[in-house]
């Protein structure tokens, strides 16, 4: 989006405060998809609100949410069913974990907050043998593929919001009310170190200004 001039990003600025979509949710049921259909516990790092782990726990007997903001993980509880499997704890990515293991880790829109390498080595020695690790995350554009994956997604991002809110202008979703700060690595970055913290791990650029990564601990 960088290439658009700044009135044109004004006037989409404005159209979607107006407008909002979860850019983020958009990517839950293809998370799903990369899961295997039961496992015992997955992890959600930087839980929000929590609707990515309240689909997690219908796929896992046990679903335990982590997010820095006190404030956000009581909403999560709020909005949880009682029965459900899911617990949600207000702690630091990195340092809140704890020594247990699980079979399942997610992380959504979440690791450009985070020391990326020291990240990925954090959900590595947390993940079980077997296990699943995906992240949907924020790169920096650089290169000329991100800017016109970026430019791709403009027209898309506006097709969304309007079939998201039907024409109305509605408030913003719980789960975009947290701050959140541009990415510092390039997609490029982030690969490179990727692969060496994650042997195997698979890497892609997405619409809607984000990129996927999957690997499974052997």
């Amino acid at each position: 989006m960088s290439l658009l001039p700044h009135r044109a990003l004004r006037a989409l600025d404005r159209f979607h405060a107006a407008r909002p979509w979860d850019h983020n949710a958009r990517f839950h049921r293809w998370i799903l998809r990369r899961l295997p259909e039961r496992v015992g516990s997955a992890l959600d790092v930087g839980c929000g609100s929590g609707d990515l782990a309240r689909l997690l726990a219908g796929r896992a007997e046990r679903v335990h949410g982590v997010d820095a903001d006190p404030e956000i993980t009581d909403r999560a509880r709020q909005l949880t069913p009682a029965a459900a499997p899911v617990t949600y704890a207000a702690a630091d990515a990195l340092t809140g974990l704890g020594d247990r293991s699980y079979d399942v880790i997610t992380c959504v829109a979440v690791v450009h907050h985070l020391p990326f390498t020291r990240a990925l080595e954090t959900f590595r020695d947390r993940l079980a043998p077997g296990g699943t690790l995906v992240i949907v995350g924020v790169a920096r554009e650089r290169t000329p593929v991100d800017h016109l994956l970026g430019i791709a997604s403009i027209p898309l991002n506006i097709v969304m919001a309007l079939l998201k809110n039907r024409g109305r202008t509605t408030p913003r979703p719980v789960s975009m009310t947290a701050r959140t700060r541009p990415a510092d690595l390039t997609f490029t970055e982030i690969v490179r170190e990727a692969r060496a913290v994650l042997p195997g791990v698979r890497l892609r650029r997405r619409l809607f200004w984000r990129y996927t990564l999957v690997w499974r601990r052997r």
